[in-house]
């Protein structure tokens, strides 16, 4: 498996307590592997971000075990992590004005030394993650001049950049146009084929639907059901996990839904 998560625990300190805890994630199990994109599904504030952050190794989980590649996450550098997990968030603050390119530049960071500069090479593999992404064009302007879907392609392009072994992305179709979404799926479909694990966590069935090979759905910080999509994405599920009636048609090799 590329990424495992075996029986997590995780939250955050209560509001005004030291001591109190908010439990988030409770025995969460999670697996995915080689080519494979995972879709966790649910609703606000059942922990899909929380999941991620845990992945990643920004939340250290009260119990259970994240390993990345067969390694356990807590013995790899920070460099190591860089190089096999990259994260798409839904939002970044830009603290300077970089050009695009030299923001996708970022995404080479675990590969370059503290005190050097992205090599040639660093800058080819850059350019062509904003190729990758319908952004070559624009590699020369202001990170601040962009829009809210043209800031969330250039994310992607940073954590391409990065050439990990598993990509996570966070909500990733919320600020695109449907003909940015339709690029999307296309390039994760594409990211998947070479062997690379894609994860990341949507609202909509629809998108899920779209590309998934696994979906997970999360409902009150637990794992409700996972599988192929046409057993997991179910009317009595989906019912299930959003609290309202849902019903999923299926015409032509696709599904519908209906609330």
């Amino acid at each position: 498996m590329s990424l495992e998560l075996r029986r997590i625990v995780a939250g955050y300190p209560a509001h005004g307590s030291r001591e109190a805890r908010h439990e988030v994630l409770h025995e969460v199990d999670f697996d995915a592997s080689p080519g494979s994109i995972t879709a966790v599904l649910g609703p606000n504030g059942v922990g899909k971000t929380t999941l991620l952050n845990v992945a990643l190794g920004w939340i250290t989980p009260w119990a259970g075990t994240v390993n990345v590649e067969g390694r356990d996450l807590r013995t790899l550098t920070g460099a190591e992590r860089g190089r096999l997990l990259s994260l798409v968030p839904q939002t970044d603050h830009v603290a300077f004005e970089y050009s695009i390119l030299e923001y996708v530049l970022l995404g080479r960071a675990p590969y370059v030394g503290s005190m050097q500069s992205p090599s040639a090479g660093d800058v080819e593999i850059a350019r062509a993650a904003l190729e990758q992404v319908g952004m070559g064009a624009m590699a020369g302007r202001g990170i601040l001049e962009t829009s809210a879907g043209e800031r969330q392609l250039v994310l992607l392009a940073r954590a391409l950049a990065q050439e990990p072994r598993t990509l996570l992305l966070d909500e990733p179709s919320a600020h695109l146009d449907l003909a940015n979404k339709r690029r999307l799926v296309g390039l994760l479909q594409a990211q998947a084929d070479t062997g690379r694990s894609i994860v990341l966590t949507v609202h909509e069935p629809e998108f899920a639907a779209a590309l998934a090979t696994t979906v997970v759905l999360l409902r009150e910080g637990t794992v409700l059901a996972a599988g192929p999509p046409e057993e997991v994405l179910t009317g009595a599920l989906l019912s299930r996990l959003y609290g309202i009636s849902i019903s999923v048609h299926r015409s032509d090799g696709r599904a519908l839904f209906a609330w």
